[in-house]
């Protein structure tokens, strides 16, 4: 009891700065250019009194691509702890959920298969869950990640410290032992077609994330990696207008994911 009041009390302290004026990410202004003024606003600014969901769900989109969303000079060489045998490039191996994955288990879940072209080796994160952020901070500090001040501001560095420790979800505890998620379509079927269809459309092909030659829709993105698609519906997409569904239970997801999963993906 005595140490989970500690969490607790450490948590509040640690979420005053961020409550009390957190800093804004100052992007490139130019890639919303095709947004509404009120959409470029939702991006661009904060809420004067953000709630802690809030600071979780916009440490989730920076754990997935914090460059997305910090003016920052990134490197165009590798990371340096990034491990040679990987196969991603430059920028792309800073990002967080390049070693420790879209379900935070690294090396123990889905990036764990050595002939994915995610595979690191590299451990997750599933450690941190409900630990301290502080120490998390540290860690993002360190000489093996090297996120200083010149590259991940105060503020960016917290946010994605109380992700870590207050965000993570356990999506394999949704999954039937053959892979396949515990979710029901027909409840998820209900909340895709009053809500994601808003963006996606009735079919998900609305957007695509591939090519022309190549489409990707999100029938596709939900069959093939449920796992990034739950953290996306729970955090938000870096930069575009994706509402975080973090308020969402997270059974209901499963729902909703399960009835994408069956939706066209060519």
């Amino acid at each position: 009891m005595i140490e989970k009041l500690i969490l607790r009390i450490t948590a509040a302290l640690f979420l005053l700065p961020l409550l009390a004026g957190a800093a804004q990410a100052q992007g490139d202004l130019g890639k919303y250019a095709d947004f509404t003024p009120f959409q470029e606003r939702w991006l661009t600014t904060e809420p004067g009194d953000p709630s802690e969901e809030w600071l979780i769900a916009y440490g989730g989109r920076l754990y997935d691509n914090w460059i997305e969303l910090v003016a920052r000079a990134v490197p165009d060489t590798q990371h340096p702890s990034y491990p040679a045998s990987g196969k991603a490039l430059g920028p792309n191996t800073w990002r967080c959920k390049e070693c420790h994955g879209w379900d935070y288990n690294g090396k123990d879940g889905a990036y764990g298969n050595s002939e994915s072209s995610h595979y690191t080796g590299i451990k997750g994160i599933r450690a941190f869950d409900g630990g301290d952020p502080l120490e998390v901070v540290k860690i993002l500090r360190d000489e093996t990640h090297g996120f200083d001040q010149r590259m991940l501001p105060k503020y960016a560095a917290e946010r994605i410290a109380l992700f870590v420790t207050r965000g993570q979800v356990r999506i394999e505890d949704h999954m039937n032992a053959d892979g396949s998620l515990t979710g029901d379509p027909e409840r998820g079927r209900r909340v895709f077609q009053n809500l994601c269809a808003v963006c996606h459309g009735y079919d998900g092909r609305s957007i695509n994330f591939g090519g022309e030659s190549k489409p990707k829709y999100l029938g596709h993105v939900a069959s093939g990696n449920p796992q990034e698609t739950l953290h996306k519906a729970r955090n938000g997409h870096p930069g575009a207008i994706m509402p975080a569904q973090i308020w969402v239970e997270i059974p209901t997801l499963i729902d909703v994911i399960s009835y994408a999963q069956k939706l066209p993906q060519d």
